[in-house]
């Protein structure tokens, strides 16, 4: 069904390793919102399909949109899909209304670009190379992941053994951070409406929210109680989050 002129569509973006269904909690409790979750490219239903970098994301991305009919959206995505979100907003792609970006990074300086590309590339060949669960214990140990415990931890690796390590790596490599554009700037001149949301116990990101505010960037900054991955651990308290974001933004009658 193609999407009504007036109407306005939620479309979600996962982060990696993850796919659409991890919104799926937050989705039930928006049932009067029309929302679609995608498939990153390496993920979910689309585990054969690579993208080079992130024109090429974006253009898939358009290319999404177009398939299902979706004219006007609002675009929310979390870590690697809050990243690929940023650029596709930062291209201002016709419809976009409003952008919702969950734990993100805006970008390296081009003088840190080198560096992570090298430590991404250490994770893409362990991803290619080892069994799988044994790589995946070792990423959420990283510390961007202190928020879980050992329980967290095996249930979101057992989530995770369906991906297939080639792809994991070749999304990594396409899109590692050191291949992001620095959008800070962007930020700081964008009409967009722009919320970001931080964890207090995420303290790389929710110190990174914190730092584009004080240098005036154009987003208002929520945090919520918790660690990276708030809409999976608190799927409810971010929807309601995701409702008072849409009605804001709200176009006038």
């Amino acid at each position: 069904m193609r999407q009504a002129s007036n109407e306005s569509t939620l479309v979600l973006l996962h982060g990696l390793l993850g796919d659409g269904r991890d919104w799926q909690q937050v989705i039930d409790a928006l049932p009067e919102l029309p929302c679609h979750a995608l498939d990153l490219p390496g993920h979910g239903h689309n585990q054969p399909l690579r993208v080079s970098g992130f024109e090429e994301a974006h253009q898939w991305l358009c290319g999404e949109l177009e398939t299902r009919g979706i004219v006007r959206y609002r675009l929310a995505g979390y870590s690697l899909g809050g990243r690929l979100a940023l650029y596709h907003a930062s291209q201002s792609p016709a419809g976009l209304q409003a952008l919702l970006l969950e734990n993100c990074h805006p970008g390296l300086p081009a003088a840190e670009r080198p560096a992570r590309i090298a430590h991404d590339e250490g994770w893409a060949k362990r991803f290619e190379g080892e069994p799988l669960a044994e790589v995946l214990t070792d990423w959420y140990r990283q510390p961007v992941f202190a928020d879980l415990d050992a329980t967290g931890r095996a249930r979101q690796i057992a989530r995770r053994l369906g991906n297939e390590g080639r792809a994991v790596a070749a999304m990594l490599r396409a899109t590692s951070l050191g291949k992001q554009p620095d959008l800070a700037p962007w930020l700081a001149s964008t009409s967009l409406p722009l919320n970001w949301i931080s964890g207090k116990n995420d303290q790389k990101f929710h110190a990174l929210a914190c730092q584009l505010v004080e240098q005036g960037c154009n987003i208002n900054h929520l945090t919520l109680d918790g660690g990276h991955n708030l809409h999976a651990n608190q799927p409810e308290r971010f929807a309601t989050c995701l409702r008072e974001w849409l009605a804001s933004d709200a176009d006038p009658v």
